[in-house]
């Protein structure tokens, strides 16, 4: 079954728990009753929404967790359970164990992914993908060249236009490609903390008042994919987040990934690429288990 991602997005709203079913009402009326067990994740980016404790502890129980996102469609904070996995304890001090050989060399993994990739994108769209390939391969262990830096300024303006800049406070292509990006965040959330491992306990990510460090270094590679979706959808006459783009978007997670071993969703490839850190981590396989550059066009 897939799960569902269940976005409020209206005001006033009120969110409970009943018999199994989380319910959205307004004053006394209820307006939906989803089955819990079929949430794969909330997203709360509305105002004026309330919750009962009840629904919380259930949603954490089941570990899904809620996204509570600001205006700009940007997570202003993530609800995860924090006992995702019996082996919890040992698996955090696994990650705290973890020599800076091992992790530098699993960024230099992520990070060529990652721009191979960006690559992958503007293949698809028909723009020159050549220099992306020849910079993965430059990607040294740790990536002390910053070539994920130098990938990036190339790599939006010319998916996005010559004038686009990434700025996390616009309201229109970049908040689309924020609420993209929450979505897979949310996603590798959820799957790290099933794992066992501490979100906050990174690969690379240093800054100190991120609380979902590991998140982001693992999500890297899959930011390629919310772009080319972005793009299609702005080709398609769509430039904000609005009631028709948000559900086109979470479509994400149904795109197709190519994976080594079979071609998988994204919400599979990403539960497979934090898998497989645990083994590097726990010293069973030298490669931690990410995209290959092959991303399609999505047709939904």
């Amino acid at each position: 079954m897939t799960e569902r991602i269940i976005e409020v997005g209206s005001d006033d709203r009120y969110l409970s728990v009943y018999r199994g079913f989380m319910l959205i009402s307004e004053g006394e009326d209820e307006l939906a009753r989803i089955p819990l067990d079929d949430i794969g994740a909330v997203i709360a980016s509305a105002r004026g929404l309330s919750y009962s404790n009840n629904l919380i502890v259930e949603l954490a129980k089941r570990n899904a967790p809620v996204v509570i996102c600001g205006s700009n469609h940007a997570p202003a904070a993530l609800l995860l359970s924090l006992e995702g996995h019996h082996r919890q304890s040992g698996r955090i001090d696994t990650q705290i164990k973890a020599s800076e050989s091992l992790k530098k060399n699993v960024w230099k993994q992520i990070i060529q992914s990652k721009i191979r990739n960006q690559g992958s994108v503007l293949s698809a769209l028909e723009r020159p993908a050549n220099p992306f390939f020849r910079m993965a391969d430059k990607v040294k262990s740790g990536d002390p060249d910053n070539y994920e830096a130098q990938a990036a300024r190339r790599y939006f303006p010319m998916v996005f236009g010559r004038d686009f800049r990434r700025d996390r406070s616009e309201a229109t292509l970049n908040a689309m490609l924020n609420y993209g990006y929450m979505i897979i965040r949310s996603t590798v959330a959820r799957y790290v903390v099933a794992t066992g491992f501490h979100p906050g306990i990174p690969i690379y990510h240093r800054n100190t008042l991120n609380s979902m460090r590991l998140v982001d270094d693992l999500m890297e590679p899959y930011r390629p994919y919310v772009d080319l979706l972005v793009i299609g959808l702005y080709e398609d006459g769509f430039d904000c987040v609005s009631t028709e783009t948000k559900p086109k978007l979470a479509e994400v997670l149904e795109m197709a990934v190519a994976m080594p071993k079979a071609t998988v969703s994204l919400r599979r490839a990403i539960e497979l690429t934090v898998q497989s850190l645990v083994r590097v981590y726990e010293k069973e396989e030298k490669k931690i288990y990410l995209p290959l550059p092959d991303i399609q066009i999505w047709k939904g």
